[in-house]
This record gives C-alpha cells, sequence and structure tokens, in this order.
C-alpha cells in the first residue's frame, strides 16, 4: 500500500471514528435523559440515590457483554463505573432539592 492509499485508508477510519464518537455522544444522552427520570422518580418516593445491588447486577451484565464483543471488560467496567458514579451524583443532587410535596 502506498502512502497516499495509506492516508486515504486513515481519513476514512477516522471518518468512521468521528461517526461513531457521534453516535456515543448521542446514546449517552439518551441514557442520562432516562437516569434524570430515574432520579426524579426515585426522590419524589424517598428512595436512596445509589442502588449497589442493581450497579453490581449492571457491571456483570456489562462485562459479559463486553467478553462476548470482544472488548476488555475490565475497561468496560471502568466505563460503566464512571457512568454510573455521574448518575449516582446527578441522583444526589435532584434528592437535595426541594420538593413541593416536602413544604419545600
Amino acid at each position: 500500500m502506498g502512502d497516499e492509499q495509506a492516508l486515504e485508508k486513515l481519513r476514512t477510519l477516522r471518518g468512521s471514528i468521528d461517526n461513531l464518537d457521534a453516535a456515543l455522544v448521542h446514546l449517552l444522552a439518551e441514557r442520562f435523559k432516562c437516569t434524570q427520570q430515574v432520579g426524579e422518580l426515585k426522590a419524589a418516593h424517598h428512595l436512596p440515590p445509589a442502588d449497589p445491588a442493581r450497579e453490581a447486577d449492571q457491571i456483570a451484565r456489562l462485562r459479559r457483554l463486553a467478553a462476548d464483543a470482544r472488548l476488555d471488560p475490565a475497561f468496560a467496567e471502568k466505563f460503566l463505573n464512571f457512568i454510573i458514579d455521574e448518575v449516582v451524583r446527578h441522583h444526589r443532587a435532584i434528592a437535595a432539592r426541594p420538593r413541593p410535596d416536602d413544604g419545600g
């Protein structure tokens, strides 16, 4: 493969990476829209912001999916833990807001 062909292949691969990054951002935005609703529901019903049992189940599930997809399960776990930490932070912030039904 010549240099010009290699550069064209590189541009093509980078274009695909850019498209995948855009898709990931949109998927994460949709995920956080759902978790925002979960946080509102938890706060309205005085449920804890974190659910360690569910988180453990999700991590185990994602590790299996990652292994099936030939993605490093440890990386997938780190990625999910990062997302979970952000979701719990959002849920705590929602829970800390005054709620009309609490006299606030």
